[in-house]
């Protein structure tokens, strides 16, 4: 029987998308710009928590925004009131960015005069896991009414994030969510992880969260 050739699309795919990924890493620390990757499920609290993130360090940085989404430019005029520069990504239906998207974003952007760049991912646990945008870091939310199995249900997300917040803890006692529990489940499969309850809306835990992400930060910037 005759042999033919069987060729690993999505593996090719992936691969690439690395190597292009590693080199935007590498290009965006020579240029002093640092970069996190944000994703969450719709409706967890990503465009509030940046809201508050940009007032608190707003005054030691300088701040931009790429709000990915399959439509729409709901979030952008949000952020735009913040004052950060900031700029609107469609994504075409597509449920993800890859680096190659990120890159374009970053160019539509500018980051001559950016120190810290935040990519709004599109709302969902999945698809954005599985493609490098080239970013510095990665940080992800998961809400309390989303409930503590996620790192059960999307164990990608919480192996490839070096940061999770777990948002809207203020909304606690009217939930079943166990942050102890859902801590121990997100570090059985990512040990390195960095853990931070947060509300968005009270900006309880924000502490934390922001000294985390200034030191990462200043690894590139300063």
């Amino acid at each position: 029987m005759e042999k033919f050739k069987i060729l690993e699309i999505k593996a090719n795919i992936f691969e690439d998308n690395k190597k292009e990924a590693d080199i935007l890493r590498d290009e965006l620390k020579e240029n002093k710009t640092f970069l996190l990757n944000l994703m969450s499920s719709p409706g967890s609290g990503k465009t509030t928590t940046l809201r508050r993130t940009i007032a608190s360090l707003k005054d030691e940085y300088r701040i931009g925004i790429m709000e990915a989404d399959i439509d729409s430019d709901v979030d952008a005029k949000t952020i735009e009131e913040t004052g950060a520069k900031v700029i609107q990504l469609h994504t075409g239906g597509m449920c993800h960015l890859d680096c190659s998207m990120t890159r374009q974003g970053l160019e539509g952007l500018g980051t001559k005069d950016l120190d810290l760049v935040v990519l709004e991912n599109i709302g969902n646990l999945v698809c954005p896991a599985e493609f490098d945008t080239g970013a510095t870091k990665n940080a992800m939310i998961l809400s309390v009414p989303e409930g503590d199995d996620k790192p059960l249900k999307y164990p990608l997300m919480f192996q490839i994030c070096d940061a999770l917040l777990i948002n809207k803890i203020d909304v606690l006692p009217y939930f079943d969510f166990d942050i102890e529990e859902c801590t121990k489940r997100a570090k059985r499969l990512n040990p390195n992880i960095k853990v931070f309850p947060v509300s968005s809306r009270t900006g309880e835990g924000f502490d934390a969260w922001l000294n985390w992400l200034r030191e990462e930060a200043n690894k590139n910037v300063r």
